[in-house]
């Protein structure tokens, strides 16, 4: 699959198959996540990989909308190091870019994912870091739940051109 079609194809997933991740993609994921830009290149991210299926049902009650990651054969917890970036209060957005690349990675390769928002809601990173034991030097920025989809997704063009100025707003 293209660059392209994998951006414009990919939707999220919250039904999975329970045939595992295999770690050969497990790694190909981490790899893209890396591969993020970041500001400066202070690669702030950090990963947990969660296969415990205890653990998973955990996280799916840590946050009001990470059912998914119950459900899934395999859960991606992303972590900031913030001490770690060059320009500091970057790593919201270098830990996001590492995110989207890995949705865009598990799609290419025929997986499914969804994102599960988990920061900036203090009270959710500190239930998500309490079950996987997240040290205080790092921020949990989010939750990913992978695996095999169950069904395919809707395809829709989202393009707006109404959001869209030339030069200026006005």
């Amino acid at each position: 699959m293209d660059c392209l079609e994998t951006i414009h194809t990919r939707r999220s997933v919250r039904q999975f198959a329970e045939t595992p991740v295999s770690e050969q993609d497990i790694e190909l994921l981490l790899r893209a996540a890396m591969a993020a830009p970041s500001a400066g290149n202070g690669q702030p991210w950090r990963f947990i990989v969660v296969h415990d299926p205890e653990t998973r049902a955990k996280l799916a009650e840590a946050t009001p909308y990470s059912k998914p990651i119950g459900r899934a054969p395999l859960g991606i917890v992303v972590l900031a190091e913030p001490a770690a970036e060059k320009f500091p209060g970057r790593w919201p957005l270098d830990c996001s870019a590492a995110t989207q690349n890995i949705l865009l990675a598990a799609h290419a390769i025929g997986l499914g994912a969804v994102w599960l928002g988990v920061n900036p809601e203090p009270e959710r990173e500190d239930a998500v870091a309490a079950i996987v034991g997240v040290p205080g030097n790092l921020r949990v920025v989010c939750m990913i739940a992978v695996g095999h989809p169950v069904g395919p997704g809707p395809v829709v063009d989202r393009y707006q051109p109404e959001h869209v100025r030339v030069d200026r707003w006005e």
